[in-house]
């Protein structure tokens, strides 16, 4: 292959002519730092604030799912298909490779490299609902659980089922030919595309669902289409060929490229499309995806069928495929034993003592629950006569199936966890012929016992004889230890000969990329190769995409690059680089998402240990901001993350590491004259809104003092609220202490009548309900302690928590009264008080105003006016306490529907954020926002009183808490 001058001669002079090695095109070293007016370059392509050079952006990006690691010389935000053929020019100008990022959840390395790394996620995010929901046209930013939320409201949902939908973009599914635990081949990328808008390297860009797109391939790239016509010609008059390409594609197989393009459809035009389906990124860049979605069967019968050996459970196989379930997922015998680890595992599975046993978890689906019954009964018969060791019933039941799919599901998170502090998780896949699936497992047990692999996992998707196993390993070479990566290595080159001589491929699902690039030609032969080196080339002549995934003549290609996991903290430690975290992350599109805090930690350490002091401080610097000021600490990256890892907790610590002294004195002096303070806070607000230049004069402020201490005014922020005590609260006989938020002083309501806030509006309700409300002694001067926390002052944490905690003793009858508060994220700081205090106080009890008038006042209650829409707020904090489905109900109690944002997320204004970063709270918003905007509705509401700041500033529409509305809804 033509290739531009290379940073390696010696090994540029002996690549083959018919690959691309990953070294082909020039870079600037390993170090990533940008090729002298790269950056320019670049910025006159698109425009100066897309191009990031920043060390702390190109670290940041260096790290994907994979065990690869490239540092990019510069990181490119694309907003269009005409920006990205504009940086093909410019990579063609410079001679530095291109490579494309959305998801960053591909396990074989294809999201990373030493060049150009483009991020095509954060403005290709448009779902277009077609055809009723037959068809759905999305941008390759949108996350495949994005696009499924948008097409529920059909019963429709996309083909591909990976695991990492919460995360995977639809781009990447795509781009990798993805496809997931039920798709198998006959509904996954390949086989639902219908059209996709490219850009060629050549600036040519083409939608190959136009009527004409053929012709005008042909006219615009004549080489390109002729190329493909060749070849397709070649392989189906040569009966070997064909009969090879067929084969390989008999399985599920993203190896190399999509030779099956060839044989299934004639035009030039619709072959280019499908070999793009799984090119990872090294032929095109895709715009947009057209595709055909499959129905959503909602009704499911599940099980966990128990055998005493593998052998067992292959042997029931074919009969179990035949009665045609959509699932059977395999686990091995250490896969059963990590599940029983698992305080939610089934009782039965729990008391199993496993030997050699293993498990296939069974799912029939059906659009109606008489159809799953159907389904799951003409099976009985068969799992009546299998040699099982355990229950043979299929259950009906959302919880035991939530719980099966928690065990298969949680494999990954488990072992992952598990491993210790400095090994990365490998995840691969592998496919072979369903007959040749138990020697093939029995050969990758016998794999792990001879190279010292001794905890690692086997399980995936049996009925297409598609098996991952899980591995943990030192690969980084700190310090000159290489025997990880060297035992590694082995284990690879012994993995590929025994499932390349069961008829296999050594990737089903995850794509080549770096990982098996060195393993292509030997999987399809010299001739097909030799083929993917001439596709490579008809699209990419001057190799500028992603070179060295897919094709790389290196060898050792597949052992170069490694990721090394310092030690750094306990957070950090057990992070695997998923990603599945940054699309619920409120800072992703500002500055830094929850892996890239991770994987920052991790360089700063590896910086510290080289003794490069200047990057140390480049990155201490600007992680400041970036990592540290920026995040929200909501929590929310941990109800992703299959580790649990709250990066908030990360960040909280290191506010409380970084030397604030004149801070801590300022909040604790607040917190010894709370009511006070929140007093003066509230009158503030007030006279700011009468009182001219107040914006002026805060942001002044903000110039001279400590810009994390003063907040900046702004006219979209209301007056302040009212006391603490709303009327109608009794002194004794209580059946609950109310304990109301802080916020609603310093926060006035907006409602419709005045606005008396959540809290009276609470009490009204309880009034109205036949329930007494009291309140603790002093409850002005109280707080839950969340404003200390956030901001890592324990001392005055700690000091408030002294005097909140026997206040509601007291006022509880010593634990006896529920405590209610009526602000989500007060809730969840009352409840941390409690169970990070004394144990004598452990017995109270916090419950949300939301859940508690869900329970015991809607009941009692009669709504006389009903709303007709009402736009609907869950906020990070009612997510994380199980507080949504109540939301749900009296929002849905006054009104006829309700609406939630497919793109709701964390508003991002996190108690004081929104008023220390407006820009936080904007970037988070954003995509609600513009969705909100066509939607009209008779009220917006949430739970939280800054949430509802956050909800009204983005979209100019006033958002109150629920029980405000339901208040006037149920008044007589």
């Amino acid at each position: 292959m033509n290739s531009t001058v290379s940073s390696n001669p010696a090994r540029s002079s002996t690549m083959s002519s018919s690959t691309m090695s990953s070294r082909a095109v020039s870079s600037s070293g390993a170090d990533g730092r940008p090729a002298p007016g790269l950056h320019e370059t670049l910025a006159a392509a698109v425009r100066p604030g897309a191009v990031r050079t920043r060390a702390i952006d190109r670290l940041g990006m260096a790290h994907d799912a994979s065990h690869f690691a490239r540092t990019p010389q510069a990181v490119v935000t694309a907003a269009s298909a005409g920006d990205v053929a504009r940086l093909f020019t410019a990579a063609s100008a410079s001679g530095v490779p291109l490579t494309f990022r959305a998801g960053g959840t591909s396990l074989s390395g294809q999201a990373v490299t030493d060049g150009i790394l483009v991020d095509a996620r954060r403005h290709f995010r448009d779902i277009e609902i077609l055809d009723d929901g037959a068809r759905v046209r999305v941008g390759p930013g949108a996350t495949v659980r994005a696009v499924n939320a948008r097409l529920a409201a059909r019963g429709r949902m996309l083909g591909p089922d990976p695991a990492s939908e919460v995360a995977c973009t639809l781009g990447g599914v795509v781009a990798n030919n993805s496809s997931g635990m039920a798709c198998g081949t006959a509904a996954n990328s390949y086989a639902l595309l219908d059209s996709l808008e490219i850009a060629l390297p050549s600036g040519t860009t083409l939608d190959t669902g136009r009527p004409g797109a053929d012709d005008e391939l042909r006219a615009r790239e004549p080489g390109l289409w002729a190329g493909l016509a060749r070849i397709r010609d070649r392989l189906r008059g040569d009966t070997t060929l064909r009969a090879a390409v067929e084969r390989q594609f008999s399985l599920k197989n993203t190896m190399g490229y999509g030779l099956n393009s060839f044989l299934d459809h004639d035009r030039p035009a619709d072959i280019l499309a499908r070999l793009i389906v799984g090119s990872e990124g090294t032929l095109a860049f895709i715009a947009s995806i057209t595709m055909r979605t499959v129905p959503v069967l909602a009704h499911t019968r599940t099980g966990l069928l128990i055998f005493d050996s593998l052998a067992a459970a292959n042997r029931a196989l074919p009969e179990l495929v035949d009665s045609d379930p959509a699932t059977i997922e395999l686990l091995d015998a250490t896969s059963l034993r990590v599940g029983q680890a698992d305080t939610d595992a089934d009782p039965r599975l729990r008391a199993l003592t496993v030997d050699g046993h293993a498990g296939l978890l069974v799912e029939y689906r059906g659009h109606t629950a008489a159809e799953a019954d159907e389904r799951a009964g003409a099976a009985a018969g068969l799992l009546g006569r299998l040699p099982l060791q355990g229950p043979r019933e299929l259950s009906a039941d959302p919880v035991a199936k939530a719980g099966l799919w928690k065990l298969r599901k949680g494999l990954y998170a488990k072992v992952a966890e598990a491993r210790p502090s400095g090994t990365a998780a490998l995840l691969e896949d592998i496919a072979v012929p369903v007959p040749d699936l138990l020697p093939t497992c029995e050969g990758l047990i016998e794999l792990f016992g001879r190279h010292g692999y001794d905890d690692a996992v086997i399980f995936g998707h049996a009925k297409d004889g598609n098996v991952h196993f899980m591995l943990t390993e030192r690969l980084g070479d700190a310090g000159g230890d290489t025997s990880g990566r060297d035992r590694f290595g082995r284990f690879t080159d012994d993995m590929v000969d025994m499932v390349l001589a069961r008829g296999g491929t050594l990737k089903a699902e995850h794509g080549t990329g770096r990982m098996m690039s060195p393993f292509v030609r030997r999987q399809y032969g010299d001739e097909l190769y030799e083929v993917m080196g001439e596709i490579k080339r008809l699209c990419d002549p001057q190799g500028l995409l992603s070179p060295g995934v897919i094709l790389d003549d290196d060898p050792a290609a597949h052992l170069s690059d490694l990721k090394s996991a310092p030690p750094v903290e306990s957070e950090v430690d057990r992070c695997v680089e998923c990603g599945f975290c940054e699309p619920v992350c409120p800072s992703r599109d500002l500055t830094t998402t929850p892996r890239q805090r991770i994987v920052l930690r991790r360089e700063l350490e590896k910086a510290r240990a080289a003794g490069d002091r200047a990057l140390v401080a480049e990155l201490e610097a600007d992680y400041a901001y970036d990592g540290v000021d920026t995040c929200a600490v909501d929590g929310m990256c941990g109800t992703a993350c299959p580790v649990l890892i709250n990066t908030g907790d990360l960040v909280r610590r290191l506010r409380a590491e970084r030397p604030q002294p004149v801070a801590a004195k300022g909040w604790a002096f607040a917190a010894r004259h709370w009511g006070a303070t929140t007093k003066v806070a509230g009158t503030a607000l007030s006279l700011a809104r009468v009182v001219p230049g107040a914006a002026a004069v805060t942001a002044a402020a903000r110039r001279v003092a400590d810009p994390e201490q003063v907040p900046q005014w702004s006219a979209d922020l209301p007056r302040g609220g009212g006391p603490r005590e709303p009327a109608g609260l009794v002194t004794t006989d209580a059946d609950l202490i109310l304990f109301s938020s802080c916020t609603g002083v310093m926060f006035g309501s907006e409602g419709a009548d005045g606005g008396a806030g959540a809290a009276s509006a609470f009490v009204r309700l309880c009034h109205r309900a036949g329930i007494r409300a009291g309140a603790p002694a002093g409850l002005a001067s109280l707080c839950c302690g969340t404003p200390w926390k956030s901001k890592g002052l324990r001392d005055g944490a700690a000091a408030m928590a002294g005097r909140v905690l026997p206040a509601l003793w007291a006022a509880t009858d010593r634990g006896r009264l529920p405590v209610v508060t009526d602000a989500s994220s007060c809730t969840e700081g009352l409840r941390a008080t409690v169970s990070g205090g004394p144990a004598e106080y452990r017995s109270l009890r916090i419950l949300d105003a939301v859940d508690y008038a869900a329970e015991h006042l809607l009941p009692r209650l009669t709504v006389h006016e009903q709303l007709g829409r009402i736009v609907l707020h869950p906020t990070c904090s009612a997510t994380q306490l199980g507080l949504v489905e109540p939301l749900w109900a009296l929002a849905g109690s006054v009104a006829a529907e309700v609406v939630v944002p497919d793109s709701w997320g964390c508003c991002g204004f996190a108690g004081d954020r929104g008023l220390l970063h407006p820009e936080l709270t904007a970037a988070a918003t954003a995509p609600q926002a513009w969705e909100l905007a066509a939607v009209d509705a008779d009220a917006h509401v949430s739970c939280n009183r800054t949430c509802e700041l956050g909800m009204s500033r983005a979209t100019g529409r006033n958002y109150e808490h629920v029980l405000e509305t339901l208040e006037r809804a149920t008044r007589g």
